[in-house]
C-alpha cells in the first residue's frame, strides 16, 4: 500500500494480538463476548458516576446494529499525553494498558480495571466512533478496526481513510461550557463475532442490577428507537436483595458496611528512571453486604467487585461463605441443647439454603482472573470479607432487640431442619429403588402399585379419597398405572419448614413413593415414574387440593415440574344421554364446564334432539362408574390432561402465598378487591 507507514505499525502492533485471540479478552466471539464489550464501554461511564461526576447515563441499541452509550461525566480528556504524544481520546482507544485508572489518580475504586476495555471494544468494531464533550466544543475521532482516520459519511459501510503522519481530534461545533460527558458509538466486527445482534433481556438485567449497585444513578435503555426504559433506584443492596429473593422472608434484611485494610506488592512506574519498582502500599477495602433468609431452599447470592459483577465468585465470595458458616454454626453448636441438635453435624449448605446476598467490595487494582473479571484472585480480601462477616454475626447475637432474638431463633430452627430433613432426604432417596429393592423398601401400604419394573411409561395417580381409588382401581391398567390416595388437603407447605413437610404424613408418603427425594438433594433420575398425575374432584375443593400439591412440587421437586412431568387429570363435570330413535344405541356426551354444557343443551334442542333428565352432575369421582371413569379420565387414547409448566407452577405458587400464605393483609386486600365480581354459582362448578 503506498500509504502504509511506520505509524500504521505502531498503532496496530497491539490490537492486531486482540483480533487474532479476542478470546483472552472478552472470553468468546459470540453473542456472550459481543455482550462483553458492550459492558465494558457502559463499565467506563459507571466509573464516573462512582467517581462522583456523573449521574446519567443512557444507552441506545439502533437498527443499524450499533451501540451507542452516552454518559454526562467530565469526559475523556482531550489534550495531548506527553510521553506519547497522543490525544486523551487516541491513547484510550488505540493503546492497551491505557487509561486514568492506574496510579489512583482518577479513580479510587473502578470496574474497568485493566486499561484495555476501550481499545479492546475498538479493535473488535468495524467502526467506532468517540465524541467528547468538554471546554466548550464537541471533539470527534472515528476508528476502523482499531486505526483511527476519516469516514466519508455517517454509518458502517463508509469509505475509510486512515491518518498518515499524524492522528487529528476533530474540535466540531461549540456547546454550553457546562455540558460535559462522553458518547461512544460502535459497530462490531462480522469478521469477529459469530453474532451481531445484541441481547435485549441480558441488558435489561445489566442495567438494573447496575441501578441497583449505585443509588441515585440513572439508567436509560432506548431499544431500537422506541421510548426510554429508565432504571433507577435509592435504596441500594436491601432493595436488589428484595428483588432477587424467590421466597418470603423469614429473617429481616440485614446490611452490612464495613471497612478493612492491607498491604500489597506491586510494580510502580519510578518517574525519575522510567523502570517499574515492586513497591509494597496501603490498600483499603470496602466490605458492603446484604443478606437475609426465606422459607425456601435455594441460595441466591451475588457478588461484585466495584459493581462489576463476579459469577465465578472469588476470595471475596469465599470468605463470605467462609465467616458466615464459621460463624453460625458455631452459634448453634454452643446452644445445642436448646435447638435440638443432636448428633447432627451442620454443613455448608444446611446454612445457605434460603440465603439471600448481595457481596460487595471496593477495592484499587483488584486481581482478576482475565479480562472478563469474573473471579476475584486478591489474596487479603478473603479474610477482609470474612471478619466483617463474624463481627456482624457476633453483634447480631449480642443484640437485646426483640426481633433480632426471634430471627435468630428462626434461622437456628430452620438450618437445624435443614440438617435432619438433607439426612432424612437421604436415607428416603437410599431406600426407594424401583421394584427390583421393591421387596425390601418401606414404601407406603395405601400405595396400589404397578406390575411393570420399568419407570418408562409408567404413571402414578394422586387420588383424592377412598372413595374415588377404589373406582380408580377397576379403571386403572395394573400394567403401568399405580395410584396414591390421599386423604383431603395436605399440609400448607408455603407457611411450613421442610422438616414439617417429611413429617407430614401424607407429603411424606407422597415423597417416599414418587423416590427422588426432595429439595435440594431431588435426584430426577431416581423417580419411580414417568408421569405423576394429579386425579381431584372438578370442584373447588378439587382445585384446592390441586394447587395444594402443586405448591409441594413446585417448592421441594421443582425438577419434575421443569422437565414436564406433572399433570392434572381432566375428569368431567356433566354426563349426557342423548335418546335417539329407533334401534339406534344412545349416545354419552360429557362435558367439562357449566358453559360447555349449556352451549350442547342449546345445540341438541335446535336439532330436535332429546336426553335423559335429570343430567348427571359429578360431584366427585367416587360418582362415577369404574368404565367412566377409565373412558374419561384414564385410559391414554381417551383422556385429557393438563401438562403442569414452571409458569403455571410459579403462578399457583404466587396465588398460593396470597390467598394462605403468612401475610394477611395482601390476602383482606385481595378478597376487598374481587368481592365485586364473586359469582355464587362458581362455588359448585
Amino acid at each position: 500500500m503506498s500509504d502504509y507507514s511506520a505509524r500504521h505499525l505502531s498503532v496496530l502492533e497491539g490490537l492486531e494480538a486482540v483480533r487474532k485471540r479476542p478470546g483472552m479478552y472478552i472470553g468468546s466471539t459470540d453473542s456472550r463476548g459481543l455482550m462483553h464489550c458492550l459492558w465494558e464501554i457502559i463499565d467506563n461511564s459507571v466509573d464516573e458516576a462512582l467517581a462522583g461526576h456523573c449521574k446519567n447515563i443512557d444507552v441506545y441499541i439502533n437498527a443499524d446494529g450499533s451501540a451507542i452509550v452516552a454518559d454526562d461525566g467530565r469526559g475523556i480528556p482531550i489534550d495531548n499525553e506527553a510521553k506519547t504524544g497522543l490525544s486523551g481520546v487516541e491513547l484510550i482507544f488505540t493503546k492497551l494498558h491505557a487509561g486514568g485508572k492506574f496510579g489512583g489518580g482518577s479513580y479510587g475504586a473502578s470496574g474497568g480495571l485493566h486499561g484495555v476495555g476501550a481499545s479492546v471494544v475498538n479493535a473488535l468494531s468495524e467502526r467506532l466512533d468517540a465524541r467528547v464533550f468538554r471546554d466548550g466544543h464537541r471533539w470527534e475521532m472515528s476508528f476502523h478496526r482499531g486505526e483511527p482516520g476519516n469516514f466519508e459519511a455517517d454509518g458502517k459501510n463508509q469509505n475509510f481513510t486512515p491518518f498518515v503522519n499524524a492522528s487529528e481530534l476533530t474540535k466540531a461545533e461549540k456547546v454550553a461550557k457546562k455540558k460535559t460527558g462522553t458518547e461512544v458509538r460502535f459497530w462490531p466486527d462480522e469478521q469477529i463475532f459469530t453474532s451481531t445482534e445484541f441481547d435485549r433481556e441480558a441488558l435489561v438485567s445489566r442495567l438494573r442490577q447496575t441501578a441497583f449497585l449505585v443509588p441515585g444513578l440513572a439508567l436509560n435503555l432506548h431499544w431500537l428507537g422506541g421510548d426510554a426504559e429508565p432504571f433507577v433506584f435509592e435504596g441500594g443492596l436491601n432493595d436488589f436483595v428484595e428483588f432477587l429473593a424467590p421466597d418470603t422472608s423469614l429473617t429481616p434484611t440485614y446490611f452490612i458496611d464495613s471497612w478493612g485494610s492491607y498491604k500489597e506488592t506491586v510494580p510502580v512506574l519510578d518517574e525519575v528512571s522510567g523502570n517499574m519498582i515492586s513497591t509494597e502500599i496501603d490498600r483499603d477495602c470496602k466490605v458492603r453486604i446484604s443478606l437475609r433468609w426465606g422459607s425456601g431452599y435455594e441460595t441466591n447470592v451475588k457478588s461484585f467487585v466495584n459493581i462489576i459483577s463476579t459469577p465465578k465468585g472469588g476470595t471475596h465470595l469465599a470468605g463470605f461463605e467462609q465467616g458466615l458458616v464459621k460463624a453460625i454454626k458455631g452459634y448453634i453448636e454452643n446452644n445445642s441443647r436448646k435447638f435440638k441438635l443432636g448428633g447432627l453435624k451442620i454443613e455448608k449448605d444446611d446454612v445457605l439454603a434460603g440465603l439471600t446476598s448481595v457481596v460487595t467490595v471496593s477495592i484499587s487494582e483488584p486481581q482478576f482472573e482475565g479480562q472478563t473479571k469474573e473471579v476475584l484472585g486478591t489474596p487479603p480480601i478473603r479474610q477482609i470479607v470474612s471478619q466483617a462477616i463474624a463481627e456482624w454475626f457476633k453483634s447480631l447475637t449480642k443484640s437485646t432487640k426483640r426481633e433480632d432474638k426471634a430471627a435468630l431463633a428462626a434461622l437456628a430452627e430452620k438450618i437445624v431442619s435443614e440438617g435432619k430433613a438433607r439426612i432424612s432426604a437421604r436415607q428416603i432417596k437410599e431406600n426407594q429403588r424401583r421394584k427390583n429393592a421393591l421387596e425390601s423398601s418401606s414404601l407406603p401400604a395405601k400405595l396400589v402399585d404397578c406390575r411393570s419394573s420399568s419407570g418408562t411409561g409408567s404413571e402414578l395417580f394422586i387420588v383424592e379419597g377412598d372413595s374415588a381409588l377404589g373406582t380408580a382401581k377397576l379403571a386403572r391398567d395394573s400394567e403401568f398405572q399405580a395410584l396414591l390416595p390421599i386423604r383431603g388437603k395436605i399440609l400448607n407447605v408455603q407457611k411450613s419448614s421442610i422438616a414439617d413437610m417429611l413429617a407430614n404424613a401424607e407429603c411424606a408418603s407422597i415423597t417416599q413413593v414418587i423416590g427422588g427425594g426432595s429439595g435440594r438433594s431431588f435426584d430426577l433420575s431416581s423417580v419411580r415414574y414417568e408421569k405423576i398425575i394429579l386425579m381431584s374432584d372438578a370442584d373447588v375443593d378439587g382445585a384446592h387440593i390441586r394447587t395444594l400439591l402443586l405448591t409441594l412440587f413446585f417448592r421441594y421437586m421443582r425438577p419434575l415440574v421443569e422437565a414436564g412431568r406433572i399433570y392434572a387429570a381432566v375428569p368431567p363435570l356433566h354426563r349426557v344421554v342423548i335418546i335417539n330413535s329407533g334401534s339406534k344405541p344412545n349416545e354419552t356426551v360429557y362435558t367439562y364446564s357449566q358453559q360447555q354444557l349449556d352451549r350442547l343443551l342449546d345445540d341438541l334442542e335446535k336439532k330436535g334432539l332429546k336426553y335423559q333428565q335429570p343430567i348427571q352432575r359429578y360431584k366427585g369421582l367416587g360418582e362415577m362408574d369404574a368404565d367412566q371413569l377409565a373412558e374419561t379420565t384414564m385410559q391414554p387414547d381417551m383422556r385429557s390432561l393438563r401438562r403442569i409448566t414452571t409458569a403455571d407452577a410459579q403462578v399457583s405458587n404466587e396465588m398460593f402465598e396470597l390467598l394462605m400464605g403468612s401475610e394477611v393483609q395482601p390476602r383482606r386486600d385481595f378478597i376487598i378487591s374481587s368481592a365485586a365480581d364473586f359469582e355464587r354459582q362458581n362455588i359448585d362448578a
